[in-house]
């Protein structure tokens, strides 16, 4: 299935190439390369759980001098429906669509003048971004081509040491035990980013690659009963494919079922320790339904808050299909987390970092999570 976004082109494909935007000097052996001359790899998973995909390292080729372009460009290609990454930092919000990240899976990027790495992982539906700077260093990540738990695991450039995507832990090699710092981002409608952003920038289709960007390599994906190199028993109150948002760490995580934000739009809880709030709002395409990401299944957006502000305690209901008012104000909000009308207009409540995901991988990677059946 990995082959699928891995199809041949005339441009820079290979990871030697890839990698010469920046000086390298020799890289170190790949972990499997040490493992198969009989030498010792730091890992903290065994090895023979980290599995090929098919592609080699960034066969599915990352994306390291993103081009981006206006909201008006973007419209010409985009519909209202389709699904982007959206990541804000100091006002410079960036959004990154799903009809090309199923290909790239990886961006290196520099948003408000910091160094950060957008990710998605199309086997696990999971968009995550991180800081790439790590202990003064600036790191730049490439592919893998290898799956743990059926999630992307990333490798830095440095020093080859393979990275699990879900965690943005190093799991294997000299980073052993790093950890990215991670950064709030969401996957909503791309009307729902024009409208909270019209000064927004948007990633283009312009990445040095021949893809038929807007097609869906991982056709049926969201309808089949089990994910792809995933052998684990997940158990639990969940089909494996069921959609989830998940928030919270590995000793406080919760997951939010899609059937019950579907039906409720709008879940309090404490998430962490902390007031939060869960949103949902139809609108949003599947990127891994049909073969056009346009048309896929309405899967809607997702947001996770802290529903504190100035002190206040706020309480959320539904307004429409695409706003909430709060009891004590009566301000308007979009999934974006910002209030776009009332006493409150201008206001964005604080993200929480949360996964719009299958509750296989949350399950997997924190298996005590707490599966929340409404508001409390």
């Amino acid at each position: 299935m990995l082959l699928a976004a891995c199809t041949a082109d005339t441009a820079v494909d290979d990871a030697d190439e890839a990698m010469a935007a920046e000086p390298q000097n020799e890289p170190p052996p790949w972990p499997w390369e040490l493992e198969a001359a009989g030498q010792q790899v730091l890992a903290s998973v065994p090895l023979s759980e980290i599995r090929s995909g098919g592609p080699p390292p960034d066969g599915i080729p990352p994306i390291d001098a993103p081009v981006f372009e206006s909201i008006a460009a973007a419209d010409d290609w985009l519909e209202p429906q389709s699904p982007v990454l959206v990541v804000d930092l100091g006002g410079d919000a960036r959004a990154y669509p799903l009809a090309i990240l199923t290909f790239h899976e990886i961006v290196n990027d520099v948003i408000d003048g910091r160094p950060v790495l957008v990710t998605y992982c199309p086997l696990c539906n999971s968009g995550l971004a991180f800081e790439r700077t790590l202990d003064g260093e600036v790191l730049s990540f490439g592919t893998s081509g290898r799956l743990w738990k059926s999630n992307l695991v990333m490798y830095d450039r440095g020093t080859r040491s393979l990275w699990s995507q879900f965690t943005g832990e190093a799991i294997v090699g000299q980073r052993l035990g790093d950890r990215l710092e991670r950064l709030p981002l969401q996957i909503v409608a791309w009307g729902q980013f024009t409208a909270d952003w019209p000064d927004g920038q948007v990633l283009s289709r312009e990445t040095g690659h021949n893809r038929d960007y807007g097609r869906n390599p991982y056709l049926g994906y969201d309808t089949s009963d089990s994910p792809f190199l995933f052998d684990e028993d997940t158990g639990g109150p969940l089909p494996q494919m069921e959609r989830v948002v998940a928030a919270g760490g590995d000793e406080d995580a919760v997951a939010y079922p899609l059937p019950l934000l579907q039906d409720e739009r709008v879940v309090h809880d404490d998430i962490a320790g902390d007031p939060a709030v869960v949103w949902w709002t139809p609108g949003t395409a599947s990127a891994l339904d049909r073969a056009s990401i346009d048309a896929g299944a309405d899967v809607g957006a997702t947001g996770v808050f802290r529903r504190t502000v100035d002190g206040q305690e706020l309480t959320f209901s539904p307004d429409g299909d695409d706003r909430f008012t709060d009891a004590g104000t009566a301000s308007s909000w979009t999934v974006l987390g910002i209030a776009v009308d009332g006493p409150l207009a201008g206001t964005q409540l604080e993200r929480i970092p949360h996964d719009h995901t299958f509750w296989f991988v949350q399950f997997a990677f924190r298996p005590d999570t707490r599966v929340a059946e409404g508001s409390r």
